[in-house]
């Protein structure tokens, strides 16, 4: 068991230059220390049904071993559940608590799920956060979506605390609501697929590996035999070292060719010298219990068709959904495309609303390609020289989608979160982005907005087209605490209020972020079909995309997947006029948003134009870093220091 604490890297507050090296050492049960650098992640592997049942059966065994009762969910990389376990006399059902909110229901703080969803959630969310260069689990994201990073650290005395985690709102992405999640009554195969929970931070959750690729993941509720709901939650601090044993079930439940290789596992991954958490043990692999007699699997509609295990799909073959490009624009870029069932690029570039032609958003996507291929990977265990593995996303004016692009190895949540991230800057920064939630009916969303034009007194209006917002400046003002970690400051005007006689906020329940999608989420949980338009699996019909109807009927496609509020989204400019948004999503926040930024401006130098910029050209709209209270101003764009593989350059992004 580990005794002393991780401290994440400061790259992603700092943008300090990484120099990754590979830590060797033990923990029982453990695979291999030899890295896997550079290993490609095309479609060679997958976990076979006999390794699902395998696996299951270890869980099984592990959970007898410490006298507890598990529901079990396997999920390859894109997302199928490939089977769900429930043990005789499990808890059927698991209760969400961040232990902020006792006895209340506050956002989803409070709310009982089916501990089936809970165990899919977890296993989702280690497959997703993982990649060749990077192994994650829900203690990771535990670590990295709180109110303060390092979670517990924090002196109230002198009002000096730890910054908010670097991916502080990634927990409400890959939502069962949205618009690019793919849905098991659409497609049995095809990637990548709707969590039910969004992103897990509740110990307990596993990349699943094979040869150094992730092939899927595992996730474990455990419940007493007095069939008590089992606890979805998170680790309020590291400054103990607790025992999960959801945690130690699903980690016993590996045999050491099917866990991470120790040399990436997130404690590996150094950065300045400091680390992230991965698990709080380190048990060896349990026996294969007999799954015959001690529970069943189980069938779960909307999840998983047959009870029986069944395979998963190879990443990087076109039935997972995800595949090499074949577009002569990006030949020679380590290109990805997400594809349809008929193997057809689902987001080609394409014009749309607003003004971007086709030209255009094929050439920023490819140079932001181009500059993701030079800068630094900051969370990936490779020598400090792997380039860093990203997704791409454009959008016009409505929120649409123009592009997508990614690296072949970048994390799977990054799909959908550059999509968040790029309809969250465009939203903020356009004349009516916010507007269908003012009078909507839901006063705390109203509120929300409202509070933005008192905070930034001095200039009313700043949600009128007139203010250019990136994905940055918005998580500025959706923190606990204004300027962040600073506990002594009131709240963001975005957040749920955050106080020793009001503690409504939690990472369940943040404000406006939740707020305008969790209606829908919760309405979507029990939901087994969506109603796609024209037979088309992936336009989903307009009333089960994020945002509810009756709220935002006018731009149903900004919020589409949700609201995004860390850094690597920017609004798209044509002088002083609006076009679209970019939103990049991978290996390190401050390296998003250098991509998203430069990938904009050269671009434009590519196409000959001195005018489309990731910031408006002309004096009349300013950059969200000119707003400021109490004296502190947000921040528009942080690029990191010398970030690139092969130069020397510094402060290589243009002020705005």
């Amino acid at each position: 068991m580990r005794t002393t604490r991780n401290i994440i890297a400061t790259i992603f507050f700092l943008g300090l230059p990484a120099v990754l090296v590979s830590c060797g050492g033990g923990g029982g049960g453990g695979s291999s220390g030899s890295a896997s650098f550079f290993v490609s992640p095309h479609g060679i592997e997958a976990l076979s049904a006999g390794e699902v049942t395998d696996v299951v059966a270890r869980a099984v065994q592990a959970s007898l071993d410490r006298g507890q009762l598990s529901t079990i969910a396997v999920t390859d990389r894109v997302g199928n559940v490939l089977a769900i376990y429930q043990m005789s006399n499990a808890a059927t059902n698991s209760t969400i608590t961040s232990g902020l909110n006792p006895n209340a229901v506050a956002g989803l703080d409070g709310f009982t799920v089916p501990s089936t969803l809970a165990a899919i959630a977890k296993a989702i969310t280690g497959a997703y956060l993982s990649s060749t260069g990077n192994a994650f689990t829900t203690r990771t994201a535990s670590q990295i979506v709180q109110e303060f990073f390092q979670p517990g650290e924090v002196n109230p005395s002198s009002g000096a605390g730890q910054t908010s985690g670097p991916l502080y709102g990634v927990q409400f992405s890959q939502l069962p609501c949205s618009d690019l999640n793919v849905w098991l009554s659409q497609h049995p195969t095809i990637g990548p697929k709707r969590s039910p929970l969004g992103l897990s931070a509740d110990p307990g959750g596993f990349p699943i590996y094979k040869n150094g690729r992730v092939v899927g993941g595992i996730g474990v509720i455990a419940s007493n035999a007095n069939n008590v709901n089992g606890i979805y939650g998170l680790d309020r601090s590291i400054q103990n070292v607790e025992t999960d044993l959801d945690e130690e079930i699903a980690y016993a439940a590996l045999p050491a060719a099917l866990r991470p290789p120790e040399s990436i596992q997130a404690n590996r991954i150094f950065v300045n010298g400091q680390s992230f958490q991965f698990s709080n043990s380190t048990p060896g692999t349990a026996g294969a219990a007999n799954v015959a007699t001690q529970g069943a699997f189980v069938a779960l509609a909307g999840y998983k068709a047959v009870a029986n295990p069944t395979s998963g799909t190879s990443y990087g073959d076109p039935a997972s959904g995800y595949t090499a490009s074949a577009l002569p624009a990006f030949a020679g870029l380590n290109a990805f495309n997400l594809v349809t069932d008929t193997a057809a690029v689902r987001y080609p570039a394409t014009a749309g609303a607003g003004g971007l032609a086709q030209a255009e958003v094929t050439t920023i996507l490819a140079e932001a390609l181009r500059v993701a291929n030079r800068t630094r990977a900051a969370i990936r265990n490779t020598r400090g020289s792997s380039p860093a593995e990203v997704t791409i996303s454009m959008v016009d004016l409505d929120g649409s989608v123009l592009g997508q692009i990614r690296s072949a190895d970048a994390p799977i949540f990054g799909t959908d979160v550059s999509l968040q991230k790029a309809r969250s800057a465009l939203a903020f920064s356009s004349a009516d982005g916010l507007t269908d939630f003012l009078n909507s009916g839901n006063a705390g969303n109203d509120a929300l907005v409202n509070a933005m034009d008192t905070f930034f007194a001095e200039r009313p209006n700043v949600l009128n087209g007139n203010v250019a917002f990136s994905a940055r400046a918005i998580g500025n003002v959706h923190r606990p605490y204004f300027p962040d970690a600073v506990v002594t400051m009131p709240r963001g005007p975005l957040s749920t209020a955050i106080s020793e006689a009001n503690n409504n906020w939690s990472p369940f329940n943040v404000g406006f972020q939740l707020n305008i999608v969790a209606n829908q989420v919760l309405g979507t949980l029990g939901q087994t079909t969506r109603t796609v338009v024209g037979g088309n699996q992936f336009a989903p019909d307009a009333s089960q995309t994020c945002v509810d109807p009756a709220v935002a009927p006018a731009r149903q496609a900004r919020f589409a997947n949700g609201l995004q509020i860390f850094p690597g989204g920017f609004p798209i400019y044509r002088g002083n006029t609006l076009v679209g948004a970019i939103g990049i999503s991978g290996d390190g926040i401050d390296q998003d948003e250098m991509i998203a930024y430069l990938g904009v401006i050269n671009g434009a130098t590519a196409l000959g134009s001195n005018t489309l910029r990731p910031f408006p050209v002309t004096s009349t709209k300013i950059t969200a870093d000119k707003l400021s209270n109490s004296g502190t101003q947000l921040k528009y764009v942080q690029c990191p220091q010398r970030p690139f593989i092969d130069s020397n350059e510094d402060n290589v992004c243009p002020a705005p």
